[in-house]
């Protein structure tokens, strides 16, 4: 389901026809991308980072929030799905679109790096690393991941590991948590303190 009211970025249509063509089976969803997009609006002047860049779908709505001064630094492990991502965000300066592996990153980020927005959508950040990823986001900053309802693509036992991860994060005491039962399951969490 689409909101009427959201107006998509401009590269939206491109990437998603790109990424049905593709065959990538990890595609952030509509309502997602439009929850980024104000997210990513609410932090002006922002550094934002996005774990899994996949073929740049919530990306491109990342950007689209975000005011001339921000940065967003988006990474994926695979230029196959990058290469889309780059054919359609790649001229946007407030954008660097990284092909690293992510437990990497964050395993070597150092200590006073910190970002005003973290979107963990794959492992990296999320079922690893994740905190890693969490001693990374600024004081005020947001933590955000999706896909955490049951999803059809699901492996066994996923829903053991999304659970396990829900009581993680519900027990930082340094994070107020939400639950949102919104397109595919999203989790916000704003960073209380150092």
């Amino acid at each position: 389901m689409k909101t009427t009211s959201a107006q998509p970025p401009k590269q939206l249509a491109a990437l998603e026809a790109a990424t049905r063509a593709s065959a990538f089976g990890m595609p952030s969803e509509f309502l997602t991308g439009s929850l980024l997009r104000s997210l990513s609006a609410s932090k002006p002047g922002g550094k934002m980072l996005e774990l899994g860049t996949g073929t740049g779908l919530a990306t491109a709505w990342l950007v689209d929030g975000m005011d001339q001064e921000s940065r967003l630094l988006s990474l994926d492990n695979d230029e196959t799905w990058l290469k889309i991502a780059r054919a359609e965000l790649g001229n946007d300066p407030r954008l660097e679109i990284a092909c690293l592996d992510g437990d990497a990153f964050l395993a070597n980020l150092a200590p006073e790096v910190k970002y005003d927005l973290i979107f963990a959508d794959t492992w990296p950040g999320k079922y690893r690393y994740l905190k890693e990823a969490l001693d990374h986001v600024a004081v005020g900053g947001i933590y955000i991941i999706d896909d955490m309802l049951p999803q059809p693509n699901w492996p066994e036992g996923h829903d053991l590991k999304a659970s396990a991860l829900v009581e993680v994060l519900f027990a930082r005491s340094d994070f107020a948590v939400t639950e949102l039962n919104w397109d595919t399951g999203i989790i916000l969490a704003t960073k209380l303190k150092a």
